[in-house]
């Protein structure tokens, strides 16, 4: 009767592996993005199982506390260069993402924030959930966070 024991050491093996990539994880941390909000207890971007996951970025310049832009297109722009700073200090980049979630404050911006968005990510975008919220901090229009591949 042949062992079975070459094999089950080898899922284990694997098993084990899979765990690690699964609970392995580092901080992205980059001064190009603004730091998190009001000093609140998450990160940047965390890098684990071969994806960045990004926390939701608000239309804050690095180092200011009042957003930036006031209409739906120029507080998009700035989203999408802080999730940008962010991927680049992850090692990845805009056409890597492979979702995304968009919180509008008022879902009528959908087209002007749609507008810009477009521009950003590529012939290939990333899957994307946009939802209306009752409200965002500092009166901002949009929230966007992101996943994308290492």
């Amino acid at each position: 009767m042949p062992s079975s024991r070459p094999s089950e050491s080898l899922s284990r093996a694997r098993a084990e592996r899979k765990e690690q990539l699964v609970t392995e994880k580092t901080v992205v941390r980059t001064e190009a993005a603004p730091a998190p909000f009001q000093g609140a207890p998450y990160s940047q971007a965390i890098k684990a199982g071969g994806f960045v996951f990004i926390s939701g970025q608000l239309a804050l310049k690095p180092g200011a506390k009042e957003l930036s832009g006031g209409s739906i297109e120029e507080q998009t722009e700035q989203v999408l260069a802080n999730l940008r700073a962010i991927l680049e200090e992850a090692g990845t980049s805009l056409g890597k993402l492979v979702k995304t979630t968009v919180f509008l404050q008022n879902l009528d911006d959908f087209q002007g924030m749609n507008s810009v968005y477009a521009q950003h990510v590529g012939d290939t975008p990333p899957a994307r959930s946009t939802v209306e919220v009752a409200k965002l901090p500092s009166g901002a229009l949009v929230e966007i966070e992101a996943i994308a591949a290492l």
